[in-house]
């Protein structure tokens, strides 16, 4: 009989990350297809409080790892934790952050199995996790699954629905024991430095309003942070404009930088390099800015505007500050 599901579920700032409600959304699916339970395992210092909400998102056990020593991500020991679990299971599931990248990699590797990054998709087939994942920077798509062991994947965010289960759910909150040993805590992430500003999770944001070179300097950005804040999405950046030092990159987005999903994306002054396209090719709706008619950009867009965007977006802006208020 194939084992229970296990979904990891990263929190920051004593939240849970939305994109892991839905790696465990979409793993309440697959346990609900493969017939078996779903757990998921919570690690952190003063997380116990929390996993509880958890409930409501499907899991049939809820595994707490709670410790003063789990404050700040270790990966040898924070893989140890996922892997006591996923070892009997049929799949082990992870939102794809940075932590769940770096994390995927070493639960995979602890238990000898394999590791799809990035999946943008999850089916159940002859009692398999069968996981659909982009290769060639976003031009093709390979079915993977594991041969021996557990399937461990992590989920591409925005891509999954995040569904609740309804307050009414009960489900037991059950404590795991810390086997993590000091030689697993010899790397260990020392301090977050935050910007000063608050600053929108790219790969969380329904909305993202790209900039690229077409806007021929850092004093014009304004552009693209007035239309980001008239649809109250987020910024984002194409390589060119990081590397140039216009702007930061943590904003960037492709395939040396983030890769996103959000329901609406504009790219304004971007000409749609394949670097870029591997970032943001799988956004729901893609609205493209460009005075070039002939820019490969145009060739993913559902939108295109064809024009000045000196023009166009401070146009754009007005009216949408209009419709929304």
């Amino acid at each position: 009989m194939p084992g229970p599901v296990v979904v990891f579920v990263e929190s920051r700032d004593g939240a849970f990350k939305k994109s892991s409600l839905e790696a465990l959304s979409e793993g309440r699916r697959i346990a609900t297809a493969l017939g078996v339970p779903l757990q998921a395992v919570v690690i952190g210092s003063g997380v116990a409080a929390k996993a509880a909400d958890l409930v409501a998102y499907g899991p049939d056990l809820v595994k707490v790892a709670d410790h003063e020593r789990l404050a700040k991500y270790a990966n040898a020991a924070w893989a140890r934790i996922v892997a006591r679990p996923g070892a009997d299971a049929s799949a082990v599931l992870m939102s794809a952050t940075a932590l769940g990248r770096d994390l995927g990699g070493h639960v995979a590797g602890m238990l000898s199995t394999s590791l799809a990054q990035d999946c943008t998709e999850l089916r159940v087939d002859g009692g398999r996790v069968i996981a659909r994942r982009p290769v060639y920077a976003g031009k093709a798509f390979a079915s993977v699954a594991a041969s021996a062991g557990p399937l461990v994947a992590t989920l591409r965010p925005n891509v999954f629905r995040e569904e609740s289960a309804g307050p009414g759910r009960t489900a037991p909150v059950e404590n795991m024991p810390i086997e993590a040993q000091d030689v697993d805590f010899r790397a260990v992430v020392r301090e977050i430095v935050a910007t000063a500003t608050k600053k929108m999770d790219l790969t969380e944001a329904n909305v993202i309003v790209s900039g690229g070179r077409g806007l021929k300097g850092p004093e014009n950005w304004g552009l693209i942070t007035d239309l980001a804040a008239a649809v109250g999405g987020a910024q984002g950046a194409s390589r060119a404009v990081v590397d140039a030092g216009w702007r930061p990159h943590e904003e960037q987005v492709g395939q040396t930088g983030k890769t996103v999903s959000p329901s609406l994306y504009f790219a304004c002054g971007i000409s749609g390099a394949i670097q870029h396209l591997a970032g943001m090719s799988s956004s729901r709706v893609i609205v493209a800015v460009n005075k070039d008619p002939d820019a490969p950009i145009f060739k993913v867009a559902n939108y295109g505007i064809v024009g000045d965007l000196f023009e166009v977006l401070p146009a754009l802006t007005a009216e949408f500050r209009k419709l929304l208020g």
